[in-house]
């Protein structure tokens, strides 16, 4: 499956899609390949801040454990709570019902990041 063009990739292979101030953040298709059945997510609390380039959480397979990383500073307002019992959603759905975060983060710039045709050069 290629990389959606409405968001932007990080070499470490999150998206980040942006609505306003609020960016989502997950892992690409790429990603979930490579460590097969997510059996765990960690996913940081409402309120927390994070720091761009920083890891927020862990996500682990029956292959891997892998740090997640945000691409940009914000505070986190919402965590994928449905990922707790069900962390299998990350496997079928990575751009969608397997969302990680919500970050409000003001002025976010994206731009940095790789675009999907980018990111879908890289990983096909």
């Amino acid at each position: 499956m290629p990389a959606p063009a409405d968001r932007r990739y990080s070499p470490s292979h999150e998206w980040h899609k942006q609505d306003g101030d609020i960016i989502t953040i997950g892992i690409t298709q790429f990603a979930v390949d490579e460590l097969t059945d997510v059996t765990y997510v960690d996913l940081p609390a409402k309120g927390k801040q994070l720091s761009a380039g920083k890891s927020f959480g862990e996500i682990e397979s029956v292959k891997a454990t892998s740090e997640l990383y945000s691409a940009i500073a914000g505070e986190v307002i919402e965590a994928n709570a449905a990922l707790k019992d069900d962390p299998s959603l990350v496997n079928q759905d990575p751009y969608g019902k397997g969302w990680m975060i919500k970050v409000k983060a003001p002025g976010a710039d994206l731009s940095s990041l790789l675009s999907a045709e980018q990111y879908n050069a890289k990983h096909s």
